[in-house]
């Protein structure tokens, strides 16, 4: 794998290698046919409609690949990646670019309309933003990237994603945008040139003559029948084929790529899609020990372009035991799908005994580095899982930032937006008002708003000292102002006898937090709670931080356990206090 990373250096630093010109991947949910642009030449137009043309596969015997890649090393066993950096108390926000601001009434969101919002962002406290796709795309999502180094047409122009990033430095906020690199667009030209197999880039994809005949890691077709002959390989579906990363004028595209949206576009970092699918051996075609060789050398390149690079990686239902796989190196952080399950799954049934064992399980992977977060893009919007109830939003929401981890909110979540499959109405314009357009737009919304319900609303929340908004702002401050809760070590206590209820201790230098949810709909009256505390043995009082209704408890350490009792604790409540030494 050096020799991948002497081959991407050379090619980001080169003048010659300009290269060529330059997905909803959630495995539940098939993607929407790709729609042919106004205009297309003969050739772009059979491939846009393709889905619909192509002929069925032919099961049979196994064949070989025609294009045999170069094996890849895998190296000795690397060394744990330490670092600190500006995401250490970051709070990140999910952002569909379509669906958060439209500056010019076309009824789509757009890089100005967002750029106006940044006022919002500082309001609410967050310091770092994740755009979803801003690269040209065939989707409406823009997961089949047609072209890596241009804007989305539909959101403005390169210079105008410039000017928003400039300006969200300006104002304290850190840029991530999603960069997709597991596959392509079918229209991509990488992808039109490779179906020639004397193309330069036919090997950039991996092509069959026959259908070698076995399906995808949940059962889906991955071998798909080109026109004129062929099969090309993409596990999504077939509008995405899967890049070659054993070929290693990818791998040096990716990092050029890369460092265009680094070096030209300024932005701070990746949201990496979809990397447990990255290279595949045969029939494994996840988390293969290829792709964690190949994304350990991938973001060793990113550090040496911009040492301050933060890098976050999708592997979708990623929990222990898999994301284990992706340690002590590789990229920065992983979300953590099953302790966001665990979270949702707590508040919406009362019980916390999942969150607990999820939350030690996550204490495995190295130095807390892992991205915790309710639900995305893909997902059932987390108000909607929870049917509504305000109070159960409000503890799954002091769960995720309180627990270890840089978090991360998809917006409009924090004013209880709701959305249900299919996917396009997981991602409907923000609520902004009450106005027609709900302050999103004065044209037609290209989706229509999830709720015409005034008080799911960012205007009326705002007004509102008790809302859900308030909840969410007061609590990334809390995370944000307390090195405890933002970079502080974790200490579980012990289960205690109420099945509800989750606690444990936060600490950083002098700064030792104690963190008590109860999610259950019964309040706490008076519980014991108990467990091994680095604290010194003593007296010690409990400061709120939270403006918690619970009475302050009046902890003491001996023997090195820290005993407590919690009393007057709400449903749905929650409290946090510094432990302070009598």
């Amino acid at each position: 794998m050096l020799r991948f990373l002497r081959i991407a250096l050379a090619a980001v630093c080169c003048a010659a290698c300009a290269g060529a010109p330059s997905p909803d991947p959630s495995p539940p949910a098939a993607a929407p046919a790709a729609t042919p642009r106004a205009t297309l030449t003969a050739e772009e137009a059979l491939f846009a409609t393709m889905a619909a043309n192509a002929p069925t596969p032919t099961r049979g015997t196994a064949v070989p690949l025609p294009t045999v890649p170069p094996t890849i090393t895998l190296g000795p066993s690397p060394a744990p990646l330490v670092r600190q950096g500006w995401w250490d108390d970051a709070v990140c926000y999910e952002i569909f670019v379509r669906s958060f601001a439209d500056s010019n009434g076309d009824g789509v969101g757009d890089f100005v309309g967002m750029t106006a919002r940044i006022d919002y962002l500082v309001d609410l406290g967050v310091n770092c933003v994740w755009l979803m796709p801003v690269t040209e795309g065939d989707s409406y999502h823009g997961y089949d990237v047609i072209d890596y180094e241009a804007a989305e047409s539909d959101y403005g122009t390169l210079e105008e994603l410039r000017a928003f990033v400039r300006t969200a430095h300006q104002r304290g906020i850190r840029v991530l945008v999603d960069l997709v690199l597991n596959h392509t667009g079918i229209r991509h030209p990488w992808f039109v040139a490779s179906r020639d197999p004397a193309s330069a880039t036919h090997r950039w994809y991996l092509w069959s003559a026959a259908d070698p005949g076995y399906t995808g890691p949940w059962g889906q077709d991955v071998w798909h029948a080109a026109p004129g002959g062929g099969y090309y390989y993409g596990v999504f579906w077939q509008g995405m084929p899967d890049l070659n990363y054993r070929e290693p004028a990818v791998s040096a595209e990716a990092v050029r790529i890369s460092r265009f949206w680094l070096d030209d576009v300024g932005v701070d970092g990746f949201r990496l899609d979809a990397v447990k699918h990255i290279i595949e051996v045969g029939r494994a075609q996840e988390n293969t020990r290829e792709t964690h060789a190949w994304l350990r050398e991938y973001a060793a390149a990113l550090r040496a372009i911009r040492p301050d690079v933060f890098t976050v990686g999708e592997v979708f239902d990623g929990r222990p035991g898999v994301l284990e796989q992706y340690y002590p190196d590789q990229l920065d952080a992983f979300f953590e799908f099953r302790l966001a399950q665990s979270m949702v799954d707590a508040a919406r049934y009362g019980d916390a005994a999942d969150f607990r064992r999820a939350l030690a399980a996550a204490a495995r992977l190295p130095d807390h580095r892992y991205a915790p977060f309710l639900t995305n893009h893909d997902q059932e919007r987390v108000m909607t899982t929870l049917g509504g109830d305000v109070g159960k939003m409000r503890i799954a929401a002091t769960a995720l930032l309180s627990i270890p981890g840089v978090p991360f909110l998809y917006y409009g979540e924090e004013i209880g937006m709701t959305g249900t499959k299919p996917d396009e109405r997981l991602r409907t314009p923000m609520q902004w008002s009450a106005d027609p357009g709900v302050g999103f737009t004065s044209g037609t919304p290209w989706q229509a708003p999830a709720s015409g319900d005034a008080a799911m609303t960012v205007a009326a929340q705002r007004a509102d000292p008790s809302s859900l908004w308030q909840h969410y702002r007061s609590l990334i401050a809390l995370h944000r102002n307390h090195a405890a809760l933002s970079r502080g070590t974790m200490t579980l206590l012990d289960d205690p006898a109420a099945r509800g209820v989750a606690a444990f201790v936060r600490q950083s230098g002098d700064e030792t937090l104690l963190v008590v949810l109860n999610f259950a709909a019964e309040p706490v009256t008076s519980l014991g709670l108990a467990g091994a505390a680095p604290l010194a043995d003593g007296d010690y009082r409990c400061a709120v931080l939270n403006q918690s209704p619970a009475a302050a408890p009046a902890p003491r350490v001996a023997a090195g356990r820290l005993q407590v009792a919690v009393s007057d604790l709400p449903a749905h409540a929650a409290l946090v206090c510094a432990l302070e030494p009598r």
